[in-house]
C-alpha cells in the first residue's frame, strides 16, 4: 500500500504519495498554490493543451495517475508528477511563488532521502508539523502512537489478503463502524472535513479508541493466523466491537458521547461550514 500524505508550502495543502521510493506530487494541488486559480482543474486542463500548442511538448508525459484522497473521502486516481516532472510544469506557470517553490520542492526531495537512510526522521518530522498547526504535546504523543498502530495492522493485512485500497477502506469501515457507529465518511461528515484526514480532529478518547479498535484487531488477527478478506473483515468488527465496548461503558459512567463534532479546522473553515 502507498504512503500518502499532506505537504505545506506556506500553509497550503499539497497531497502526495510514495511512488517507487520518491515523492510524487498532485499537479492540482501545486497549480492551486502557485495560481491561486478558483478551478485549478480547468487551469491544469486548459495549461496543457497551450503547452501543447505553443512548443509541442506533453506535459502529461511527465506525470502519472496514483491514488490520492479527494475530496469527497474517496481514494481516485489524480495526476501527480515527481521533482523533476514538477520542475518542467513550473516552467509553464507564470507565477511569483515559482522559485521559493523550486527550493522547497527541493528540500522535500532531499528529506525524502534522509527519511530513507533513517526512517526515524520522518516520525520526527510528522511532530514538528502537527506542532507547526497548533496542536498540543499531549494530543501529538497520542497520534504518533496511532500511526504506528494503524501502520502494524496495516501490514499484517497487506500480508494477509489484502492488495487494493478498497479493501484497506472496507476493514477500516468495518473496525469505525463497530468501535463509534459511524463510518469514516458519515464520522467526516459529522464533524464537517472534506479532504482532512479524520483522525487529525479526534479528540484524546475518539483516538484512544480507535488505537484499540486497531490493536484488537491486529492482535486477533495474529492469533487467529487469519487469511483472506472474509476472515480480516470478521477481525475487524470484533476489533471494533472491543473498542466500542468500552466507549459505551465510559459513556455510561461519564453520562456523555465521547463522539464530538469538534475538529481542529481553522476558525475561516469553521466559518464556511457553519459552525
Amino acid at each position: 500500500m502507498d504512503e500518502t500524505r499532506i505537504a505545506l508550502f506556506r500553509g497550503k495543502e499539497i497531497r502526495k504519495t510514495i511512488y517507487k521510493n520518491e515523492w510524487w506530487f498532485s499537479t492540482i494541488d501545486v497549480v492551486e498554490v502557485l495560481t491561486n486559480s478558483v478551478n485549478p482543474r480547468d487551469y491544469w486542463f486548459k495549461m496543457k493543451i497551450r503547452v501543447k500548442e505553443e512548443s509541442g511538448a506533453e506535459l502529461s508525459t511527465v506525470c502519472r495517475q496514483l491514488k490520492l484522497l479527494a475530496p469527497d473521502g474517496k481514494m481516485r486516481d489524480t495526476d501527480c508528477a515527481n521533482a523533476e516532472g514538477l520542475f518542467r510544469i513550473i516552467q509553464s506557470i507564470p507565477s511569483p511563488k515559482a522559485e521559493p517553490f523550486k527550493r522547497w520542492l527541493a528540500k522535500v526531495g532531499y528529506e525524502r532521502i534522509q527519511e530513507i537512510e533513517d526512517p526515524e526522521l520522518a516520525t520526527k518530522r510528522t511532530r514538528v508539523l502537527y506542532k507547526a498547526k497548533g496542536y498540543p504535546d499531549d494530543w501529538i504523543e497520542k497520534r504518533m502512537r496511532g500511526i504506528a498502530i494503524r501502520e502494524e495492522l496495516t501490514d499484517e493485512w497487506k500480508n494477509r489478503g489484502a492488495e487494493l485500497e478498497r479493501d484497506y477502506a472496507i476493514l477500516t469501515a468495518e473496525i469505525s463502524q463497530a468501535a463509534f457507529g459511524l463510518r469514516p465518511k458519515e464520522y467526516k461528515k459529522l464533524k464537517g472535513l472534506k479532504r482532512e484526514n479524520l483522525r487529525d480532529h479526534m479528540n484524546d478518547f475518539e483516538l484512544i479508541f480507535s488505537m484499540l479498535g486497531e490493536r484488537a484487531t491486529t492482535e486477533i488477527t495474529r492469533n487467529e493466523n487469519s487469511k483472506g478478506m472474509p476472515k480480516l473483515k470478521t477481525d475487524a468488527k470484533a476489533g471494533g466491537d472491543i473498542a466500542g465496548g468500552a466507549r459505551k461503558k465510559l459513556e455510561k459512567r461519564l453520562g456523555r458521547p465521547v463522539i464530538s463534532k469538534e475538529n481542529y479546522l481553522p476558525k475561516l473553515d469553521k466559518k464556511l461550514i457553519g459552525e
